[in-house]
């Protein structure tokens, strides 16, 4: 891998573009509907029901497509870590659980809430299973990071998502909850207005 940390916000001239491109209608959007915060999406939890993410407008949000049987998994641990440090300085990790790779999240929505409160008693959110790759299939939430260029490669890719919903920074699988460079893009997009 060549880079290790992506910023995104740099990319006048690809943001353009994106904004000008919509992508697949959310749940309760309109048909033909741009989406121009990731806070305008809707989706479902883990459970099956409904999940607005305008409930995290005002918050710096991590994305992380994640799965239960991957040799990244034990970054749940590092994720939880990092959801309780922040999460009172306005912060949430947000989960969305994905088979694409490998097939490495095969479990059912219970079996993977009873892995992931058993092994590594997660409290962030979890989302329903989604599909990351392009295609008919895919999330209208993946549908929307894209946008900017980068989907993931494999199971533990992190998106840094700006209080105002604007994707700040892409980071692929191997850069951990831990790495500095992850923490300092987090720290810069909770310091900004």
């Amino acid at each position: 891998m060549i880079h290790r940390f992506i910023p995104t916000y740099g990319l006048a001239v690809a943001c353009a573009v994106a904004a000008a491109t919509s992508i697949p209608a959310a749940q309760s959007r309109p048909a033909g509907a741009t989406v121009s915060s990731f806070y305008d999406l809707k989706t479902s939890y883990l459970d099956g029901k409904p999940a607005d993410l305008a409930a995290f407008r005002g918050k710096v949000a991590l994305v992380v497509n994640v799965a239960s049987k991957c040799g990244f998994t034990p970054q749940y641990e590092g994720l939880e870590k990092l959801n309780r440090e922040l999460a009172p300085k306005g912060f949430a990790v947000l989960g969305f659980p994905s088979n694409d790779f490998g097939e490495q999240e095969p479990g059912t929505p219970q079996e993977i809430a009873q892995f992931c409160k058993l092994t590594y008693d997660v409290s962030f959110p979890m989302f329903s299973k989604v599909v990351t790759k392009p295609g008919a299939d895919q999330s209208p939430v993946y549908a929307f990071l894209g946008r900017q260029g980068h989907l993931p490669a494999w199971n533990f890719s992190k998106y840094v998502i700006g209080k105002d919903g604007r994707i700040l920074a892409f980071f692929p699988s191997d850069v951990t909850p831990e790495s500095p460079q992850l923490r300092g893009a987090i720290a810069k997009a909770l310091e900004a207005k």
